[in-house]
């Protein structure tokens, strides 16, 4: 016979246990809100960003340690470095890797006349000034942004403005039907010029890596193309060594 004691401790186990299994998280670290992401692009970003220790948040990850699991329960944003404050991590402008699909995988942006709408739709909020466009393509069926929100504006917001107007848009001018996207968006927090620099070359090369033009520049949907109006990286990125230091014990 089990003692009370022990018995409601091994209770308490198993109904915590259930909890997490019922109850998974609805953002990851680097993919959609339902799990699942371009296993492609989170391959590349391991290996784009191993070398720059340091250099981003929310790194693909997929087995969670126990600290993963604890910074989940967190507010849903970038977790500051130790020895950093909490508070500037969100006061100020973040730079930010930006990845989402089409619902289903379908190739809805293939066509000059849908890639060209989420072009404008881009450049246009990009002029309202609702965020900093670094670098973008457009594949037929996700897109990459490299791009800054400053301290009023989520990174969430930001996604859901170009999503949501680029459905809107699409649903008048194109005919497309509900749903657009797949739901939830990957995103990983750029911290120093290395990975700038690396998540940069990365999506302009997305292209020529899916065998649809020889040279980046060939590309029209993509801000490797000669003609589309960019913003400088963002100054506050630390250079690669200071960054690299930043969380030492």
């Amino acid at each position: 016979m089990v003692a009370p004691r022990v018995e409601a401790t091994l209770e308490r186990a198993a109904c915590f246990a259930s909890l997490e299994k019922a109850a998974p998280p609805q953002r990851f670290p680097f993919g959609t809100s339902t799990g699942k992401s371009r296993s492609s692009d989170i391959h590349h970003i391991k290996m784009l960003l191993s070398c720059c220790t340091g250099s981003c948040q929310g790194t693909p990850s997929r087995r969670a340690t126990a600290s993963e699991k604890r910074k989940r329960l967190q507010p849903l944003m970038a977790i500051p470095t130790r020895h950093s404050d909490p508070t500037h991590a969100v006061a100020g402008a973040r730079t930010f890797f930006v990845t989402s699909s089409i619902a289903a995988k379908r190739n809805l942006l293939q066509s000059d006349r849908s890639a060209g709408l989420l072009v404008r739709v881009l450049c246009e909020y990009r002029e309202q000034g609702r965020f900093r466009l670094h670098e973008f393509v457009v594949m037929p069926d996700h897109f990459h942004l490299l791009l800054t929100v400053e301290s009023k504006l989520t990174i969430e917001r930001a996604v859901q403005f170009i999503k949501g107007g680029f459905a809107f848009r699409a649903g008048r001018e194109l005919g497309f039907r509900a749903p657009v996207w797949q739901k939830g968006f990957s995103e990983v927090r750029i911290l120093n010029s290395a990975a700038f620099d690396r998540v940069r070359e990365y999506i302009r090369n997305n292209p020529v890596a899916g065998h649809l033009v020889r040279e980046p520049e060939e590309f029209p949907h993509s801000s490797a193309h000669p003609g589309f109006q960019l913003d400088p990286a963002p100054q506050g990125l630390k250079p690669p060594m200071v960054a690299g230091r930043d969380g030492t014990a």
